[in-house]
């Protein structure tokens, strides 16, 4: 171990890293490509947990007579926020992993996904930007497919980390009750997302070009 208790060749865990706030020096190397899956460790616990507990909140919601559940919203609070948990939990033990990497944002797309049926089946939220934001998720997971098989990672900028919560937020709240600022929650999230998105096409573009000028 090195001075602070870290591992050798990984920086000591400052109350910054912890939370999420310092991803200075990029990805661990355990979660980039080429790397075992490893899926058994605590954090992918936790990440199996919030992708069983998906389903449950679909059902639950959309057994509710106008969209809005107590219990529903306790699920999706749960889920959204156990993938901070997770981090927190991988940055404290160490136990980083690929299937981690791969399985966080499946998960969180997965749950924007379901939030936003049950918003659009019960009209709850403006179903225009439901469906921009349905459309811009499916294009993130085409985009992501594509570059994992051209052997390109595309990692999370700090702007996708949050506009997730935005979203979620909106989509939690619509839940419970109504109003005018859930819509506009809801817009800044989009909007956030789409910017988000552009960069992550930028960033995918440049790693193609700079495979194609290697070999």
């Amino acid at each position: 171990m090195s001075a602070g208790g870290a591992p050798p060749g990984r920086r000591p865990l400052t109350f910054r890293r912890l939370v999420g706030l310092d991803r200075s020096g990029g990805p661990p190397p355990e979660t980039r490509r080429g790397e075992a899956l490893h899926p058994w460790t605590v954090p992918n616990a936790i990440g199996f947990a919030r992708l069983a507990l998906i389903p449950v909140f679909l059902v639950v919601a959309l057994q509710s007579d106008d969209g809005r559940d107590g219990f529903a919203f306790a699920l999706f609070a749960f889920i959204a926020w156990t993938d901070y948990l997770d981090g927190m939990v991988a940055r404290v033990t160490g136990q980083y992993s690929r299937l981690g990497a791969l399985l966080d944002p499946f998960t969180d797309r997965l749950l924007v996904v379901c939030g936003a049926v049950v918003a659009f089946n019960y009209e709850t939220l403006p179903r225009w930007a439901l469906l921009v934001l349905g459309a811009r998720e499916l294009f993130m997971l085409g985009v992501t497919q594509a570059a994992l098989r051209r052997g390109i990672d595309l990692n999370v900028s700090m702007l996708g980390r949050w506009a997730v919560w935005p979203v979620m937020s909106a989509l939690a709240l619509a839940l419970l009750a109504d109003g005018w600022f859930l819509d506009l929650l809801l817009y800044v999230g989009v909007a956030m997302t789409l910017a988000a998105t552009a960069r992550y096409v930028q960033d995918g573009v440049r790693e193609v070009r700079k495979a194609s000028t290697s070999t």
